[in-house]
């Protein structure tokens, strides 16, 4: 996942850098309201991180204009706190508003839980192809026809894992997935649930590894193109 920062001090950029990186995600830094749309266009960034007041051209009219061209979520960063700014950020179309001084921890935590909201769903048609199919209002996975009798915490990492078949979800992506209510786990317990889950899927087809472990990564669904 790439994110984008627009911010123009340097040191506060470098501090959200690490962070970012740190939580597994691409990071690209610009310091200029005049590059930013040539950066959107050219590396498409999943999510921006915007200060409002920036040299050459003003935050508010970036997010319109990104909000005009495209989808991509913005969060809006900035020292002025006053409401109307605020109302006027997200009246533009901003995702979320962070204002300074703020902690890097909970910046990587609204990212977080942005993208969650822009993940994009686990299609009918992906569903017909590799023959899972998750439905989410009856809490009901079923492996080429085979009802999966999985736990809730089972359900919402498969859910999660089949979201984006193919993609490789770090540790902390899965346990935000996981866990609305941000407790405290071990890698252990995520560990656990991986094996129980990867174990119902294996019943079903015992020739196939779905659930893949990246070391010093994270996991990653493997679909075939139709049942086996």
């Amino acid at each position: 996942m790439n994110i984008l920062i627009v911010e123009d001090e340097p040191k506060l950029a470098e501090v959200l850098r690490t962070y970012l990186e740190a939580a597994g995600y691409a990071v690209r830094w610009v310091d200029n309201g005049l590059q930013v749309m040539d950066v959107v266009r050219d590396w498409a960034p999943n999510l921006v991180l915007l200060d409002l007041m920036l040299p050459g051209r003003d935050g508010l009219d970036i997010c319109r204009e990104i909000r005009a061209q495209t989808s991509i979520p913005v969060i809006m960063v900035t020292a002025r706190t006053e409401e109307i700014d605020r109302l006027l950020g997200l009246e533009l179309g901003a995702d979320d508003y962070i204002c300074k001084p703020y902690s890097p921890r909970e910046v990587v935590a609204r990212v977080r839980a942005v993208l969650r909201r822009f993940d994009p769903p686990f299609t009918a048609a992906q569903a017909e192809t590799s023959g899972l199919v998750i439905k989410a209002d009856a809490w009901q996975a079923r492996l080429d026809g085979v009802t999966l009798d999985l736990t809730p915490v089972e359900f919402r990492l498969l859910a999660l894992l089949a979201s984006q078949p193919g993609r490789i979800f770090s540790r902390d992506q899965v346990l935000d997935g996981l866990y609305d209510d941000h407790r405290v786990v071990t890698d252990r317990t995520v560990d656990s649930h991986v094996k129980n889950l990867r174990r119902k899927l294996a019943d079903v087809r015992p020739d196939e590894d779905m659930i893949r472990s990246v070391y010093g990564v994270g996991y990653r669904l493997d679909l075939s193109a139709e049942p086996s």
